[in-house]
């Protein structure tokens, strides 16, 4: 029987900022590795996750070396699901109405009727009415999905999307409210089991809703988090803000990343703070349309099982 290899540990300090002030730092902090080294990002997601920290900053491992020592821990423990509420559905989506502005420079949407109750009472008979409504909108209107076509020309459009990317998700919610700072980066996400889950970004920006100060200074992913949550098997992400990139240059690398890899996106979501972080279902189905990339969404979460 050969021989195995001695078992390895690494030690090093460790200094960590959190988004929203303050911070926490470790001195000869022990960890078992397999292998002879490990790098210092691997070190700074093996911290986040093994603490089960939230809206972490910048992390600085320092004075870290490998020594020979019997390995002590078989594994971290999985991050806690959370619930504690009775409400069945809540809804995630604001809602559409005449004259409203989703994103500055598009039209606001035209809300009429078509057949009003009045005029149908000429086509039917005595004490029978309808409604028949108009809508004149872009397609980026109130809470919305992204599908890849939104981006690019060869991917999935509005209608190919299969109803099992979007209906009856596992979802978690990920809280970056009050953090210093507008861009939510990777390691916001690594306390996080994100693997085949819809990932909601909750940043406290819905409450700007439909105010002049909705539309300057909204939160929004980096490309380093975008690239994470693909990596790491997210299957939808979605945003209660304005934008999920950095739109003040041309280059949107998030919507890039993301629609790249084949995972929707919702922009515009709303009422993220009463859910819990895991333990519950995400739905967001737009309407079947031919050569869309983007459409409007009644995205809704749902909690326990029916009554």
């Amino acid at each position: 029987m050969a021989n195995e290899a001695p078992e390895k540990r690494v030690q090093f300090d460790f200094e960590i900022d959190f988004s929203n002030g303050g911070g926490i730092q470790g001195q000869e902090f022990r960890l078992d590795i397999d292998g002879d080294d490990i790098t210092d990002q691997e070190l700074a997601d093996y911290i986040i996750k093994d603490l089960r920290l939230l809206m972490v900053g910048k992390v600085r491992i320092l004075n870290k070396k490998v020594i020979l020592e019997r390995h002590k821990r078989a594994g971290t423990q999985p991050v806690e699901e959370l619930s504690g509420t009775h409400s069945r559905f809540i809804d995630l989506s604001h809602t559409i109405t005449s004259g409203l502005i989703t994103y500055k420079g598009f039209p606001a949407p035209l809300i009429c009727d078509y057949l009003s109750r009045e005029a149908s009472r000429q086509l039917y008979d005595e004490g029978t009415s309808f409604q028949i409504g108009k809508i004149e909108m872009v397609a980026n209107t109130g809470t919305y999905l992204d599908s890849p076509f939104h981006r690019f020309q060869k991917g999935k459009d509005i209608s190919e999307l299969d109803l099992s990317a979007l209906a009856q998700l596992e979802a978690v919610v990920v809280r970056a409210e009050g953090m210093s700072g507008r861009a939510v980066d990777r390691q916001t996400f690594v306390p996080i089991d994100v693997r085949g889950k819809a990932v909601l970004v909750h940043t406290g920006w819905a409450k700007h809703w439909a105010t002049e100060q909705y539309f300057e200074g909204h939160s929004f992913l980096t490309e380093g988090a975008a690239v994470y949550l693909k990596e790491q098997g997210a299957v939808l992400v979605g945003i209660d803000s304005l934008n999920i990139d950095d739109i003040s240059g041309g280059a949107r690398p998030v919507h890039t990343v993301l629609l790249g890899a084949g995972i929707p996106i919702v922009e515009h979501l709303c009422n993220l703070h009463p859910l819990p972080i895991t333990g519950f279902r995400f739905t967001t189905v737009p309407v079947k349309v031919k050569g869309m990339g983007t459409f409007p969404v009644r995205a809704f979460a749902s909690l326990g099982a029916a009554q």
